[in-house]
């Protein structure tokens, strides 16, 4: 087996569309958001959308394209319609991985909400429900992973072996709690074909409910550079767990043995809703065919973290989308999307 890295060539991105039914605050603002997302992966690939209502859906990015001067092609979009809980494809979506003679193949775990924070038991049934409904190429296995719990968010790989990963999370309760660390290691390095898996330690954002996610802490740009969040104020709340995190990962080394190269990604201004933080990561961004979309927190300190990203990827065009939206949410525009590799999609 082999779980491929996200920079390499994608057949599309999911996106599940927010509405009525799910638990966002200022829903209009998330949707515009979302539309800005969609016609920025159109540029570049294809976009598959998950939503409960496809006719509403359609006429409300409809709608948004016109008002935003936006172009989205409605009639290029890969439709499914199933149930939802809410709308974070990145944990609920199927991982894909390639076995030994190239097969195309989804792995369905088990989305818990977090280690049963939310609801989720119409998300945890996604996956399955857009596979049986055709929403992939013929050739793809869809491979049921109960009763093992796993989110998207949660790991981060160089397509080399090499998962990058954190212990607050994947040994947290109320995921496999029934598992020792060990345990885990093995069982994901036989699911994925990994020769190794780094353990972050460390390093956490304030605001964030999902147990340290990687996707917001440290991620691959190419087999041998880590962009990671990084914080110079000592008063910050996660201040001495991200730096903890940092010389971590100055000790990690490749493959080959060498030191990582390794950018630091400025952690932005705090922001609030209702007296709770909210955890903006720059290293939430998303790699498409030809670019990247890094999420935009209206910080002058999106320039900086966008020329930094852009060294990370000299051969893409990292493009901002201001998702402070999705800040109320929790989450970022990583957490929304999922990326599935050249020959997933029909």
């Amino acid at each position: 087996m082999r779980l491929p890295a996200e920079w390499e060539k994608q057949s599309g991105i999911q996106l599940t569309w927010p509405d009525e039914s799910t638990p966002w605050y200022e829903l209009p603002k998330v949707q515009e958001c979302y539309a800005h997302i969609a016609a920025a992966i159109q540029r570049h690939e294809r976009l598959v959308m998950v939503t409960s209502d496809a006719g509403a859906c359609l006429d409300r990015l409809g709608e948004i394209a016109a008002e935003k001067g936006l172009t989205i092609d409605l009639d290029a979009i890969l439709l499914a319609q199933v149930p939802i809980n809410d709308t974070w494809a990145r944990d609920h979506g199927p991982i894909a991985v390639y076995g030994d003679e190239g097969e195309k193949m989804l792995y369905d775990f088990v989305f818990n909400g977090w280690g049963l924070k939310f609801a989720s038991d119409l998300d945890n049934q996604i996956s399955r429900s857009v596979f049986m409904g055709g929403g992939f190429a013929p050739d793809v296995q869809m491979v049921d992973m109960r009763p093992y719990v796993l989110e998207g968010g949660s790991i981060d790989t160089d397509g080399e072996g090499t998962l990058l990963t954190t212990r607050e999370c994947l040994c947290s309760l109320n995921r496999n709690e029934y598992l020792t660390q060990d345990e885990i290691e093995a069982e994901l390095s036989e699911a994925f074909g990994l020769k190794r898996i780094l353990w972050l330690e460390s390093g956490a954002i304030d605001g964030d409910d999902t147990d340290s996610h990687v996707d917001i802490l440290a991620r691959f740009c190419s087999r041998d550079t880590i962009a990671y969040t990084a914080s110079d104020d000592p008063d910050y709340p996660c201040y001495a767990l991200l730096k903890a995190m940092e010389r971590q990962l100055q000790g990690f080394r490749t493959l080959s043995g060498e030191p990582y190269r390794l950018i630091p990604l400025p952690l932005p201004k705090q922001q609030w809703l209702d007296g709770y933080p909210l955890p903006a990561s720059y290293t939430n961004f998303l790699i498409l065919n030809g670019a990247v979309l890094m999420p935009a927190a209206g910080d002058p300190l999106d320039e900086i973290a966008r020329e930094r990203l852009q060294r990370a990827f000299p051969d893409r065009k990292v493009e901002a989308i201001d998702c402070r939206a999705l800040l109320s949410g929790h989450g970022g525009l990583h957490c929304v999307t999922m990326n599935f590799p050249e020959g997933y999609l029909p």
